[in-house]
């Protein structure tokens, strides 16, 4: 698990293919003090497992099925990324509960300034847009964001500054793909109402933009 909560801002230093699927290596610095080989680090949101450890850099193995659900596959050497080590029990949420399974790919419709800060739209696959609700979480390439407003498939959010510059958000521009992960309540929300015997009112889940 993780919290979105990006730790720092990595680079690729190398994509190599290896007998038919890819072998990615990433250039950090802190978000690899105290890591083992078979540890997860998320990276742009993906949680990738640990292959092996050379310096400040490590190695992680991304499948076919990886590189066809996310955006790594964008990715290239000097590519930035946000990383976020896997968090220990015991340590500060700071954001919320994230897994690091990505649920889809949105695409920035636009970037405006907002005094300090930056309004973003993105645009997500249809199927994901009704786990979105204003004033809820999202996780966004690896970001632990509120959402502002929702709007059919597209949803806003504000960037303050601190957030656009320790993260790869602050070079997002119209047209920008990134790795979407919903929250994990709207998920057992969506289970627990298939099943028809909640307990849960209609009027909670429609002030808190379920229903």
């Amino acid at each position: 698990m993780f919290t979105g909560i990006v730790e720092e801002r990595g680079q690729v230093a190398a994509c190599e293919e290896l007998q038919g699927s890819w072998r990615y290596k990433v250039s950090a610095s802190t978000v690899v003090e105290g890591v083992s080989l078979g540890d997860s680090i998320a990276v742009n949101g993906v949680c990738l497992t640990v292959a092996a450890l050379s310096g400040a850099t490590f190695a992680a193995d991304v499948s076919n099925e990886t590189l066809g659900l996310t955006t790594l596959g964008d990715l290239g050497a000097g590519s930035r990324v946000n990383l976020e080590p896997a968090l220990a029990l015991g340590e500060r949420l700071g954001g919320h509960l994230v897994s690091g399974h990505v649920d889809g790919i949105g695409t920035v419709r636009s970037v405006a300034g907002d005094a300090r800060s930056l309004r973003i739209a993105i645009g997500v696959p249809a199927a994901l847009a009704r786990y979105l609700a204003k004033k809820g979480s999202v996780c966004v390439d690896g970001v632990s964001l509120t959402i502002n407003a929702v709007s059919g498939d597209t949803f806003d959010v504000n960037i303050i500054p601190h957030t656009a510059g320790e993260t790869t958000i602050g070079q997002f521009a119209a047209g920008t793909r990134v790795n979407i992960e919903v929250d994990l309540l709207a998920r057992y929300l969506e289970r627990l109402l298939g099943n028809n015997d909640t307990g849960i009112s209609e009027d909670f889940l429609k002030a808190h933009g379920y229903a």
